[in-house]
């Protein structure tokens, strides 16, 4: 049984690895200033023993959890969306950055592992395809999207340095597009806007001709990816994704077959520096972790498209 700090535990991927942890006996403290995160995602929680949720911004310090001792700190504190991220810059640059530094250094000081929730956004707009952790990526420094891109890129520089010169034991993991429930139907992701949209009768946006590709992860095999990580002797960077491709098009089909509607599709201008094609090489944690995804499109729509209509109606 570890002691564990997981920061953004409000969040929609922090409350599942939360869930995760617990179910196994650890005990978890959870940490969240409740920026983009939901306390309906931790209400189930509210009389678990073994789990403490502290209402903070870890931006501002560590505060009373410099004086407790972690085992494992998992850093997922940060808005993802780009809409979230860019409504809040400095907030988005910062968590990313100078709380990657805090924690880095209580890892160094307490002796815990550290992982760090990168993003494939350092790919940015990949020249290579699919993307293995050896590229380096095709990042606008100055763009929009930069506040999160350079952030992400930022925090695994802190965390390549503090593993080359042994001050901590940590993983960088780039996550991939994660969907399930307890996703905020707002935060404008495809997923997301698109079940929103069918359920509520309303055209989708589709950004672009459609045919930029993505590659959709149910949360339940990310949450086994991270805690893979964690659990490995690996520092990373590692993809957890699923390596199935498809257009934004053929997102917007499968989304109507599990609501069981024929979408009708509103095109919208192409946002600046999206990327064409996204899709993760998984071989390094098919190697390392043991890890590959289990469910597939159809049936993660199917369960998060039930969950999304409770919601709704």
């Amino acid at each position: 049984m570890a002691k564990v700090l997981v920061t953004g535990a409000a969040g929609f991927l922090g409350s599942h690895l939360v869930d995760s942890l617990l179910a196994d006996g650890h005990q978890v403290t959870g940490v969240d200033n409740f920026a983009t995160g939901s306390r309906e995602n931790l209400i189930h929680l509210a009389q678990t023993e073994g789990f403490n949720l502290i209402e903070q911004d870890i931006c501002d310090g560590l505060g009373e959890l410099a004086r407790l001792k972690f085992d494992q700190i998992f850093h997922l504190a940060s808005p993802a969306s780009p809409p979230k991220y860019i409504a809040m810059p400095l907030e988005t640059m910062h968590v990313n950055t100078s709380a990657t530094e805090l924690l880095l250094q209580y890892a160094s000081k307490n002796g815990a592992r550290l992982l760090f929730a990168s993003t494939s956004e350092v790919y940015g707009d990949p020249h290579e395809h699919p993307q293995a952790e050896s590229y380096w990526g095709n990042v606008n420094p100055i763009g929009p999207r930069s506040i999160y891109d350079e952030a992400k890129r930022f925090g695994e520089t802190f965390v390549a340095h503090y593993q080359r010169h042994k001050l901590a034991d940590a993983v960088i993991i780039r996550i991939f597009n994660t969907y399930g429930p307890r996703m905020d139907p707002d935060d404008g992701r495809v997923v997301s806007s698109f079940i929103r949209d069918g359920i509520k009768g309303k055209s989708f946006q589709v950004f672009g001709d459609g045919k930029q590709t993505r590659s959709f992860c149910y949360v339940s095999d990310l949450i086994r990816g991270i805690r893979a990580a964690m659990d490995s002797k690996i520092s990373g960077p590692v993809n957890l994704g699923n390596p199935n491709e498809f257009t934004l098009l053929e997102l917007a089909s499968e989304v109507g077959i599990a609501l069981g509607i024929e979408p009708d599709l509103e095109f919208k201008e192409l946002p600046v520096d999206d990327p064409k094609q996204r899709q993760p090489d998984i071989t390094y944690a098919k190697s390392a972790l043991n890890w590959e995804p289990k469910i597939q499109l159809a049936e993660g729509l199917k369960l998060t498209s039930e969950w999304m209509t409770t919601q709704i109606k």
